[in-house]
């Protein structure tokens, strides 16, 4: 069995933890992840309410796996209540990205749940080391989802690993064995991953949308604001998605969108997906992918031969 800091800090049988995707990563899904021997992680996204995050993990709290909750810190600003009720549920991982979290990990702290942060630069994981967290999710651009563009996971991952004292998880671009494998020869203590699990059959997500992960090929997202812009979300950052028909049309104008009043909806609606879509070719269950994701200690094996 692959052992590493993070395997052995949730006494994991595999090194890797699912996005808090939102929309997508709800308690079903995540206690799907939990179950096959990974940490599934509850999304507390734009909309969520505390109402919704005790639901959700009601089931993965009662049960002796490990498990999570994925915050945004600029929705936290404004839903302290969030923070509270997370607060209350003590889950073994917190994440806690995009905005200023620094103030929560202490509180996170204190309730016993490890803390991590989404970094895209060197300067981004000094700020996060110095705030307490332990240990680091190295989110690279051609992750799916939100997040900064400005590196790669690869690049990313060997200025942190190189610079900075915390273990460090590889986030952006992990779809299969070979990925995860890769990121551990590097020295990573594991994958966050998200992609890869888009046409899950316990994903919360329309069958529509599973159509188009599989469907898709490379080149096939983009990184961009406009689906942000025309839903009127305040995201901090961008974010990847399939391009469609939406993107073609206000991609780069965005603050002409602002002004139209013209938000995607049915087949222009934003399908969050990372550049390793293309990997993802058939609907597929949870304990599949993750079964895939366990050939990675083989590869290792090998390589090393």
């Amino acid at each position: 069995m692959l052992r590493t800091w993070l395997t052995d800090r949730f006494d994991l049988a595999l090194p890797l933890i699912s996005a808090p995707m939102g929309g997508a990563a709800d308690g079903r899904f995540a206690a799907e992840v939990s179950r096959y021997g990974a940490l599934g992680m509850v999304a507390a996204g734009t909309r969520a309410t505390a109402e919704h995050i005790q639901k959700e993990t009601a089931d993965l709290a009662a049960n002796q796996e490990a498990w999570g909750v994925g915050l945004l810190a600029w929705v936290v600003d404004r839903k302290p209540e969030l923070i509270e009720v997370v607060e209350s549920l003590a889950p073994p991982l917190v994440s806690v990205s995009y905005g200023s979290y620094e103030s929560y990990v202490s509180r996170l702290h204190d309730v016993g749940s490890t803390v991590t942060t989404q970094i895209n630069s060197l300067d981004e994981a000094r700020e996060a080391a110095a705030a307490g967290v332990d240990f680091l999710v190295a989110r690279g651009g051609e992750g799916g989802g939100h997040g900064p563009n400005q590196m790669a996971t690869l690049p990313l991952l060997q200025e942190l690993l190189d610079n900075v004292d915390l273990p460090v998880v590889a986030a952006g671009g992990v779809g299969t064995a070979r990925g995860l494998a890769a990121v551990l020869a590097a020295g990573a203590a594991g994958a966050l991953v998200g992609t890869a699990f888009l046409a899950c059959n316990e994903i919360a997500w329309p069958d529509q949308s599973k159509k188009r992960v599989v469907s898709a090929g490379d080149g096939d997202t983009i990184y961009t604001r406009s689906f942000d812009v025309g839903m009127g979300l305040e995201w901090p950052v961008g974010g990847r998605a399939l391009a469609n028909d939406y993107t073609d049309r206000w991609h780069n104008r965005e603050d002409e969108l602002a002004d139209s009043e013209s938000p995607p909806e049915g087949d222009e609606a934003p399908v969050w997906a990372g550049q390793a879509v293309s990997l993802v070719t058939e609907l597929r269950t949870v304990s599949a992918v993750l079964a895939e994701f366990r050939r990675a200690e083989d590869l290792l094996r090998s390589w090393s031969r």
